[in-house]
């Protein structure tokens, strides 16, 4: 097939991807903006006066970068592994299967619509977080490019997760049990300078913690991890998990009787 046969095959699949979601907007983009408007109203408003300042900055102001990017991190890999499973459930995955396009265009099909969703949901949750409190772009390249490898890469998780899952209850399996501990010991309530050295140390094995600093800096201009750092890490496990969605899918894992 042609150069142009693929990116028909590609926009294609991502066209799918963003109208469906779209579609039921009521389910992916405004559940997750209410959900953060409880957390600013609960932790910012009524719990944070009591906390005091955090990092230099009013405790509503330093967690709403990590609010916005709690937001991203679901909604990136809700779209992805229900997408996915969806098709497998009903069969129509086999359509793409068996049409003469490479599975690297799937992929990047289905990766792309869930960092679709993800960038979609994280400005309509920061436009949420404007009416709560001042957000000032501290660098406006890092902010993006951390939105996007953070999108990119819970986008590959949910399709791991899709291609594993024998039911729906293995899809909602990742994300209670693994990624919402995670992305609450993440640093988004909290400086990890708070912590005793060897919870410091612990923590930082955890990369959504990579993402919430790296995020905040960019927003804020404060992290407890250099930014530049943080981008690699996201980068080098985005690529990792990259080279494990096409290996599973070129050896027919979990889709191929």
């Amino acid at each position: 097939m042609t150069r142009y046969a693929y990116l028909v095959a590609f926009v294609t699949i991502l066209n799918k991807e963003v109208t469906r979601f779209m579609r039921i907007w009521l389910q992916t983009i405004l559940p997750p903006a209410i959900t953060m408007t409880l957390y600013f109203v609960i932790f910012g408003h009524l719990i944070g006066p009591r906390i005091g300042e955090m990092g230099g900055f009013r405790y509503i102001q330093y967690i709403a970068p990590g609010l916005i990017m709690m937001s991203v991190i679901t909604s990136a890999y809700a779209n992805v592994v229900s997408s996915f499973f969806g098709a497998k459930f009903q069969k129509h995955i086999e359509e793409m299967l068996v049409a003469p396009i490479p599975n690297w265009v799937i992929l990047s099909g289905y990766v792309c619509g869930g960092v679709a969703r993800g960038v979609i949901v994280g400005i309509v949750v920061t436009l949420v977080a404007l009416f709560f409190t001042d957000l000032h772009m501290h660098s406006f390249w890092i902010t993006a490019a951390v939105v996007l490898l953070t999108s990119i890469l819970f986008s590959l998780g949910g399709l791991i997760n899709g291609i594993f899952a024998r039911s729906f209850d293995d899809i909602t399996i990742i994300p209670t049990f693994v990624l919402t501990p995670l992305t609450y010991l993440g640093g988004v309530f909290y400086s990890i300078d708070l912590l005793p050295e060897f919870w410091q140390r612990v923590s930082l094995a955890n990369p959504i913690l990579y993402m919430v600093n790296a995020f905040r800096y960019g927003i804020l201009g404060v992290s407890d991890i250099d930014a530049g750092a943080a981008l690699l890490v996201l980068a080098v496990i985005s690529a990792a998990l990259y080279g494990v969605c096409l290996t599973l899918l070129n050896r027919g894992v979990g889709v191929r009787t």
